[in-house]
């Protein structure tokens, strides 16, 4: 192999692992932004807020699979009697992630 690939090897490795790192923070951000919501919803409030928001992060890190958190989070809202469709959390998760991956890169880029 030449110089030339053998650096733009490293290029696509470093640019992997700093893609899968952005995916993990995003996530994280994502399911915390989600979690804060969702006890909003519930009326939790104080530290019970935050052990449910830090349960959900933790979650997403076991569990990285979008669909594991929202079916938490869908079970957890019908187990305290509020109402929520799949819809309307699949777009809150669809504008927590975006949201999340916002604030990731502008914090990146400070």
């Amino acid at each position: 192999m030449t110089t030339f690939d053998d650096e733009r090897e490293q290029t696509f490795e470093r640019k992997f692992a700093l893609d899968r790192e952005l995916a993990f923070k995003v996530a994280a951000r994502r399911n915390a932004l989600l979690a804060h919501w969702a006890a909003a919803r519930m009326a939790l409030h104080g530290a019970a807020a935050g052990d449910y928001v830090k349960g959900l992060v933790e979650k997403g890190v076991v569990h990285p699979d979008p669909q594991s958190v929202a079916a938490r989070v869908m079970g957890d809202l019908l187990a305290r009697g509020v109402p929520t469709s799949r819809q309307e959390l699949d777009a809150r998760i669809a504008r927590f992630t975006t949201r999340a991956r916002a604030e990731i890169v502008r914090g990146a880029l400070r």
